[in-house]
């Protein structure tokens, strides 16, 4: 048995959008999609990842009341959570391509601090840095 983070979730405010988006646009795929009356568990991964899940929650019960619910998706609407991070060889082709899958990004391909990073959300208004991976030089790893 491994240790270690199997599942990181991220607030949405319609799962079957979200589950659109990443597996439709980002080319995730479903991991699981296990329902318990009003909760849904719905998970997705990365296709070179299969260690780990991205949960897509609503925001509510059991976990949270109304309140803090309707405080949340507030926040996640507005793209105050953290952003997420997704590495790529290219980010560059990666753009042109998510772009052209109707991925709207907030930020075109820039470099800086030695790499190529882009920005897009999710259609809950999760941030999503993309970040192209710094080559090694040969020989380390």
């Amino acid at each position: 048995m491994k240790n270690g983070i199997q599942v990181v979730g991220l607030y949405v405010r319609d799962q079957d959008e979200a589950l659109a988006f990443y597996v439709e646009k980002l080319g995730f795929k479903v991991q699981a999609d296990v329902r318990n009356g009003h909760f849904r568990w719905l998970t997705v991964q990365h296709p070179e990842q299969p260690a780990f899940e991205l949960g897509l929650f609503v925001p509510g019960p059991p976990t949270l009341d109304e309140a803090t619910a309707e405080a949340a998706q507030a926040l996640v609407a507005k793209g105050a959570m953290p952003p997420l991070v997704l590495s790529v060889e290219d980010c560059r082709a990666a753009y042109t391509r998510l772009q052209a899958a109707g991925v709207e990004f907030t930020q075109e391909p820039i470099e800086r601090f030695g790499t190529v990073d882009a920005g897009f959300r999710d259609p809950s208004g999760n941030g999503w840095k993309m970040i192209q991976a710094r080559s090694q030089p040969q020989g380390t790893h």
